[in-house]
């Protein structure tokens, strides 16, 4: 993670853990728009393409490093690092607390994990 990255509040972060999924918006285009399910580790947002780094909403986070979150009526401009993959153990260990361990077998393979995306606050 870098210095820069811009920190959840506390009331995001709330909002965040209290929910199974998100709508991940990519760039400005809504035809790359996924419902994704989503973990909150050291405060920080991370989701992942199950299909790995050859998925089209993953492509599309690559090039444009930019989106909106939304969570029921709650909007969030983004970043999108696909650079930063975080701790991928704890963020496996998140995902199978969070989801069980079968719904999160298809989060930990090799292909999701290399499809990490940390999704930053931009406000």
């Amino acid at each position: 993670m870098t210095s820069a990255a811009i920190s959840w509040t506390p009331d995001e972060l709330a909002l965040l853990a209290g929910r199974q999924s998100l709508v991940l918006i990519v760039g400005d285009d809504a035809s790359d728009e996924v419902e994704i399910g989503m973990v909150v580790v050291d405060d920080q947002l991370y989701v992942r393409a199950y299909r790995g780094p050859q998925s089209r909403w993953y492509q599309a986070s690559r090039k444009h490093g930019r989106g909106r979150i939304r969570i029921d009526e709650v909007v969030r401009d983004v970043t999108l690092h696909t650079d930063d993959p975080g701790p991928l153990d704890q963020i496996d260990q998140a995902f199978i607390a969070k989801y069980g361990t079968a719904a999160a077998g298809l989060v930990t393979s090799t292909a999701a994990r290399e499809a990490t995306i940390r999704i930053a606050s931009a406000h």
